[in-house]
């Protein structure tokens, strides 16, 4: 593995591709019509946004020795030396040139008033763990996953199809930000200590370790719990199979409840982008079919 494939974190892309999955498939659109040439852009602008993020975030928690020898995850590229920090600041210029121009092929194809959105996406990514005040220290980043790879993903997925969205995108939405805040709330429960010492005040650093891990399960639970008024709103029980994830949701949960600070919150990360991914394409197929059900109805 490069280090640019390792720098860009592999293990959370699952957060940039469910949210578009499911935005997509709670379109008005029939699956039929649906435009795969907005649906493969949309793809790329939330791809290549986590990769500036986690690349920006690689940067500069390794310029500011907030990344050090302590600490417990993944090795940072910067940090550790593998990539010189001019280097990785190409690399973030380069992740957000591609976010860019897909957000302008989509502008062009459904409307201008997208630029804006993908403007306060990358102004976010840069802001998280950048410039002199970034919001991941303020314990503000779970706030920016929920709207951006939750809310603005998955609505604006459907807004790419529709011009327009309804009620059950948003509820839709709801689960989606839920999973992807929870790989970074397990993510930072594992970084608590070496974030504590290097001053970074992460909200897992606020809430300490067992507010930490309640905040994860509880994230996970409200996934599972949005499906009963999204059934109840459109009358489909079909929207009840992404609950069939919760095997695979499980053991990550299991992990952030008992397992001590250390590498096991690894495999809770794997896990939990695991239980995310499979959420995601059973609430897809659930939304497809909802949606031909009522198409074959009116």
């Amino acid at each position: 593995m490069t280090p640019y494939v390792e720098a860009a974190r592999p293990r959370t892309l699952p957060a940039a591709l469910a949210p578009v999955l499911v935005g997509t498939a709670a379109a008005r659109t029939p699956l039929t019509d649906v435009s795969w040439l907005r649906f493969a852009l949309a793809l790329l602008v939330a791809l290549a946004l986590q990769v500036a993020v986690n690349y920006a975030n690689d940067y500069f928690d390794g310029v500011r020795g907030v990344d050090t020898e302590a600490r417990v995850g993944p090795r940072r590229a910067v940090a550790s030396g593998l990539v010189a920090p001019g280097a990785m600041k190409r690399a973030i210029a380069a992740a957000l040139a591609v976010a860019a121009v897909a957000g302008l092929g989509l502008a062009v194809l459904v409307g201008w008033e997208l630029l804006l959105v993908g403007l306060a996406a990358m102004l976010a990514a840069l802001g998280y763990s950048g410039g002199p005040r970034p919001y991941a220290s303020a314990g503000l980043g779970e706030v920016f996953v929920f709207v951006f790879f939750g809310l603005v993903a998955t609505v604006g997925s459907t807004y790419v199809q529709d011009e327009g969205f309804g009620l059950v995108a948003v509820l839709a939405a709801i689960p989606m930000g839920c999973l992807a805040t929870a790989l970074l709330v397990v993510n930072n429960l594992r970084d608590i200590p070496t974030d504590r010492e290097a001053g970074k005040v992460t909200l897992a650093v606020r809430l300490g370790e067992s507010g930490t891990r309640r905040l994860y399960v509880g994230l996970v639970a409200a996934a599972l719990v949005v499906l009963l008024p999204l059934a109840l709103l459109t009358g489909e029980g079909w929207l009840a199979l992404p609950l069939l994830s919760l095997p695979l949701l499980w053991p990550g949960v299991q992990l952030v409840r008992h397992a001590a600070l250390g590498p096991r919150l690894i495999e809770a990360l794997e896990r939990t982008a695991k239980g995310q991914l499979a959420y995601a394409v059973l609430f897809a197929l659930a939304l497809a079919v909802a949606t031909g059900l009522t198409e074959s109805r009116t």
